[in-house]
């Protein structure tokens, strides 16, 4: 097992380094440090000697990945990439454009993010896994057919609509939350109902459905006519016997999420007006923030990797003929 996740990480560095450098390269095919310092001084007319010095209080001055003027290890060091990148691998951001700490920012804006994203994935997993459980019990009924339309329907409207309707009608007409905004402490909680709710909502449609599929695959295999012959009543075996074994490919979409929710919801939080890492990330690619977008894009790389680590080693707790050599 320590072997497997060694050689894991270990295959994981390459494709941070990638990852990493096609963020780079994107965003520099895009903007050049000179448009960059041409909006940060947010001026028309400015002049080479602004902008030069710009760029040298920043770190921009440097040739983006070779120095051919240097010798060396140096060509490679003294890039903008290897000072503005390659530094992140030992956790050091640096500073966004506005001069505050990306990493203590991050730290901050975390707490947030968590606040919404924790309980819309438990809320929606279990009301997810309860529908789709119950309309494979009642499979070929009328209950079942009307339930995967409801959920075809649900899967179809863009969450915008979710979002926009919920604050209108919730928010503006009953008055129930508030539309926007965050609270600090116990009075948070005013602030995450509604965001909570139109999460669990806008993808119960999807995640209900596919789960209802995985749960009729297994309705008809032998342990089922075994479990069938020996008397069992049908909830014990739905919600026993199919509930466990189809936990393989659910673990395999649910796991990987679980990292994923540090990063945030970049509709959600930016709607409510929420201190995220979601709402984080849109502003600084307006701002054209580089600083902050390889930040989390390189944050985004990480906990997809280890979420798929998790996802491997979670096999082995779910099926007992898995093992790792």
């Amino acid at each position: 097992m320590l072997a497997y996740i060694v050689r894991r990480l270990l295959y994981a560095l390459p494709i941070l380094i990638g990852v990493n450098l096609l963020t780079f390269a994107l965003f520099f095919v895009v903007n050049t440090p000179d448009d960059m310092a041409r909006m940060q001084l947010g001026v028309k007319r400015v002049t080479p000697e602004a902008i030069e010095k710009w760029k040298r209080e920043r770190g921009y001055d440097k040739p983006l990945l070779i120095n051919s003027s240097s010798s060396g290890l140096a060509t490679l060091s003294e890039t903008i990439f290897f000072e503005k990148s390659v530094r992140m691998f030992v956790g050091d951001f640096g500073r966004a454009e506005d001069g505050r700490d990306v990493a203590r920012e991050i730290a901050a804006r975390m707490g947030p993010s968590l606040a919404i994203a924790l309980p819309t994935f438990i809320l929606g997993l279990l009301v997810s896994i309860t529908l789709a459980l119950i309309l494979a019990f009642f499979r070929a009924s009328a209950f079942d057919f009307w339930g995967v339309v409801l959920c075809v329907a649900a899967m179809s409207i863009s969450g915008l609509f979710y979002i926009i309707g919920g604050q209108y009608l919730i928010s503006k007409i009953w008055r129930l939350v508030p539309i926007s905004g965050f609270g600090d402490g116990l009075d948070a909680w005013r602030f995450l109902v509604l965001p909570v709710l139109i999460g669990v909502i806008s993808g119960i449609g999807s995640s209900a459905r596919w789960y209802r599929t995985i749960f009729l695959e297994e309705v008809n295999k032998d342990y089922v006519r075994t479990a069938r012959a020996k008397g069992l009543p049908e909830t014990i075996i739905f919600f026993r016997h199919i509930l466990r074994n189809a936990l393989i490919p659910i673990l395999t979409g649910v796991v990987v999420v679980i990292p994923l929710l540090f990063m945030g919801s970049l509709l959600t939080e930016s709607f409510f007006g929420i201190p995220g890492l979601g709402s984080y990330t849109i502003d600084a690619i307006h701002a054209q923030d580089f600083a902050v977008v390889r930040s989390m894009v390189f944050i985004g790389s990480l906990l997809y990797i280890a979420g798929l680590i998790l996802t491997d080693l979670s096999y082995a707790l779910v099926d007992p003929r898995i093992r790792f050599e």
